[in-house]
């Protein structure tokens, strides 16, 4: 009985260099450092991990928190950025098409720097008046000094005309030197002596013109047009007059004012 020699040759060589061949394969690539003892790990580090862990422990009911609108919101809302916003916008878009901004942030500064402007200026221009109201007489109201009273004295003395004596008035406001106020003054005597000699018949409620058609006299009449003239531009004109046109308005009603007084 034969027995081919080739078959069994390559059995015993397979199993004499088995060994060999696996640790071959192991250093090349299981363990690319060459060999276990050039591995950085050891086989305590693999099996036990030293490090402390801290255990987290969770709030009883945190399920209900992930359903609860009140921790959650899942619906995105959107702002209403308001009419000012908006206004705004538009004046940033203008700003970029006039004067040629490369971007929105220039032109949005831009706009920014010119509404601080605009508002301390609205300030200064503010604080203008109030100073000129308070400079000027008929501003005096801002210390509670003595306009109001006056507007209140005007209206009490136009009540009670007939019981007014005006030349201590205009004697009183010419010392003063309250031009204004003193032809107001004899404007007011001129009604009065009208008045008493049933010329006109006295109503605070009547114009100037209501009491010229009720004048008679041709020369009284053309006088009282003018009186009246006079009255209007330099009382209703709410400007002071210089010394010549007081003198010469003055003069005008106490020429009228004597005649009537005879």
């Amino acid at each position: 009985m034969s027995i081919t020699v080739k078959p069994i040759f390559y059995i015993l060589f397979i199993l004499f260099s088995w060994p060999s061949l696996s640790q071959t394969i192991v250093e090349k690539v299981v363990m690319p450092y060459g060999s276990v003892d050039q591995s950085p790990f050891t086989e305590e580090d693999i099996i036990k991990d030293q490090s402390e862990v801290n255990p987290i422990y969770f709030e009883e009911g945190f399920q209900q928190k992930y359903k609860d609108n009140k921790y959650f919101v899942y619906e995105s809302v959107v702002k209403d950025e308001g009419s000012w916003a908006r206004f705004k916008q538009r004046l940033v878009r203008l700003y970029e098409r006039l004067f040629g901004f490369r971007t929105s942030e220039e032109a949005n500064d831009a706009l920014d720097w010119t509404i601080n402007i605009l508002s301390v200026l609205l300030i200064v221009f503010v604080i203008y008046l109030i100073v000129k109201a308070i400079l000027n007489d008929e501003g005096s109201w801002a210390f509670g000094r003595s306009s109001d009273k006056k507007i209140i004295q005007y209206d009490q003395i136009e009540q009670n005309i007939h019981t007014v004596d005006f030349e201590r008035l205009i004697h009183e406001s010419e010392k003063n030197a309250e031009q204004r106020l003193t032809i107001r003054y004899y404007y007011l005597w001129l009604l009065k002596l009208l008045s008493e000699k049933e010329i006109i018949e006295w109503d605070i409620e009547k114009t100037n013109s209501d009491y010229q058609n009720e004048i008679q006299d041709t020369t009284l009449k053309s006088n009282f047009s003018y009186l009246s003239y006079l009255y209007d531009y330099i009382w209703y004109g709410e400007f002071d007059i210089d010394q010549p046109t007081f003198d010469k308005a003055k003069a005008a009603f106490d020429t009228t004012i004597q005649k009537l007084k005879r």
